[in-house]
This record gives structure tokens, sequence and C-alpha cells, in this order.
């Protein structure tokens, strides 16, 4: 019985801190590796940035269409650019315009070659 008393009394004095390091340990982990931890703060941080440098290119592509429609206006209409896409939409060209054609599209993979390398000079135009 004086064993049990021992025990008992004993375990009185340890249960508490053992507990609260129990907590202190749950509290940490969770800290660290849960739903709103640090890793997971870190995580949502990298996202952010990439999806503002994603916002900004896509913001300096915006402004670059913006200002092509601009210039396309039917109230400040810049005849460059009319020409242009009337020149691109239509398939037309001067008499004195060089067209190269290409057999194969341009690769941009280390495994396939270009269809005209830089070293190479361009095929003659076709008749």
């Amino acid at each position: 019985m004086g064993f049990l008393l021992e025990i008992r009394s004993r375990a009185r004095h340890v249960l508490g801190p053992v507990l609260g390091i129990c907590a202190v340990s749950y509290f940490a982990y969770h800290a660290l590796h849960g739903d709103r931890g640090v890793i997971a703060w870190r995580q949502l941080v990298q996202k952010v940035r990439e999806a503002r440098s994603e916002a900004e290119e896509v913001g300096a592509r915006r402004r670059v269409l913006e200002n092509r429609v601009r210039l396309l206006h039917p109230d400040n209409l810049d005849p460059d650019m009319l020409e242009e896409r009337a020149r691109l939409m239509l398939n037309y060209g001067y008499d004195d315009d060089i067209v190269i054609f290409y057999d194969k599209p341009l690769a941009k993979s280390p495994d396939k070659p270009l269809a005209n390398p830089p070293d190479k000079p361009p095929d003659k135009p076709r008749p």
C-alpha cells in the first residue's frame, strides 16, 4: 500500500509538467506545420509574389493592347497601324517586300534544329 501512495504522490508532481510539455509541443507543431502555420504562410507569400508578377505581366500586355486599340479608334486613326492590320489580315504586300516562306515552323527545343539556322542564309523567296 505504501508503494502505491508513493507513486500517486510523485505522479501528482510530475503530471502537471508533463501535460504542459505535451500542450506546448502540440501547439508548437501546429504553429509550424498547421493550415495557418509558418510553412503554410511562406507558401502563401510565394504564391502572392507569383500572382503579383503575373499581374504585372498581364497589365503590361493589356497596356500594349489598349494602345493598339486606341490607335485603331475611328476618332484617332493611325494610318500606319491601319495599313499594318489591313496587310496582315488581307495577306497583301508591296512588290518590293521580301517574303520568306518556311517549309517547317521554327523549333525552339534543343532536340529539333531551326528551319533556317542563323549561320545559313535564308532560302530564296518563291515566285
